[in-house]
């Protein structure tokens, strides 16, 4: 068949505490609300297909037991395809519950030699802008895979964009290399923060980290150790996250810049860059089916300093009142707080 049947996919997200809820995009409350029961909302019909061999109606929520890998190569790559190029989500996205995480497929190398385990680096893209999601991703491989794996790693931001999509299209083609991608919409992250006792950015971060360590842990891959490029003090979460995983034997190796010093965290970086990159290059409006704000996607890269950023952001604060700005904005953000503050004072003192 030259579609996936909706068995044969996992986009899912987990409870870093062990409660899993596995969808496709899933959608439940907030992962430390735990004893609130899930909702399911609704999800608007996917984007066009991007690929003959997935089949979007799969993006359709489904509960099961764990989160699992994807079966082969080439579902990774065509779930990556809908996922970053038709930005196909619930709408409005992620009303209650976590951003997808994809988990791909587990390389036969590392199924072939459970005895030893792999390394596994950790990092993100995306935490500072106003507008879009922040990515977080997982790159593992077996320690003497070292020569299969593709040269010239280093932080993803200090590459070029082209030695960036080059890398990460070597690792989607990678047969040593595995990888998990975990996405916190801009929806997701307003409403965190935004709580009466806040659920702020870095405990965001922490467990996004934990999520995708359960998962290759569920999958039966055993690691050896972890790379990670800190949040925060980084004693403090070695610590945390020793104490997660206690019983798994895992070194936990939590720095500053360690993207920048161990290829696993190189190769996260790289992921978590261009997937980032991607769902902001290609994003859908989800507001109507026939939306379009002001200017367009004409946002550049999202972050406040950015020119395109700040003017979009302007242009678009509380066009549609009272939603206030569409959602791929970060309504949490000192940016577009000051922005709504700004129009409510103007269309006051308009009313005197």
């Amino acid at each position: 068949s030259n579609h996936i049947n909706q068995s044969s996919i996992s986009i899912a997200s987990s409870n870093p505490r062990g409660h899993r809820i596995s969808v496709v995009f899933r959608s439940t409350r907030n992962m430390i609300d735990e004893n609130e029961s899930s909702e399911n909302c609704d999800i608007e019909e996917a984007a066009d297909q991007t690929d003959d061999r997935f089949d979007t109606s799969v993006l359709l929520p489904s509960k099961t037991n764990s989160v699992t890998p994807l079966p082969d190569r080439q579902t990774t790559n065509a779930a990556l395809d809908a996922l970053l190029h038709a930005s196909a989500r619930p709408s409005p996205c992620n009303v209650f519950g976590l951003g997808p995480l994809v988990l791909s497929d587990i390389p036969i190398s590392i199924k072939n030699n459970k005895d030893r385990g792999v390394i596994l680096g950790i990092d993100e893209a995306g935490r500072g802008p106003v507008l879009g999601p922040m990515t977080y991703a997982a790159a593992f491989w077996k320690p003497d895979a070292a020569k299969s794996i593709p040269a010239g790693f280093h932080d993803s931001k200090q590459l070029t964009p082209e030695k960036r999509a080059a890398l990460f299209k070597e690792i989607k083609s990678s047969d040593c290399i595995g990888f998990v991608l975990r996405v916190l919409h801009a929806s997701e992250i307003s409403r965190n923060m935004l709580r009466r006792v806040p659920y702020n950015l870095n405990a965001m971060s922490h467990d996004a980290a934990i999520q995708m360590i359960w998962a290759v842990l569920d999958a039966g891959v055993k690691i050896e150790t972890c790379y990670v490029d800190t949040v925060g003090v980084a004693e403090s979460y070695k610590k945390k996250l020793e104490r997660v995983f206690e019983g798994h034997d895992i070194e936990f190796i939590v720095e500053k810049k360690a993207d920048a010093k161990y290829a696993p965290c190189s190769a996260a970086s790289v992921v978590a860059k261009e997937a980032r990159d991607l769902l902001i290059a290609n994003w859908k409006w989800t507001e109507t089916s026939n939306y379009q704000p002001r200017d367009g996607s004409n946002y550049g890269s999202g972050y406040p300093s950015d020119p395109k950023a700040a003017k979009w952001l302007d242009n678009n604060c509380n066009v549609d009142p009272p939603f206030g700005f569409p959602d791929i904005v970060r309504f949490s953000w000192g940016p577009a707080k000051a922005a709504m503050q700004e129009d409510n004072d103007s269309t006051n003192s308009s009313r005197r």
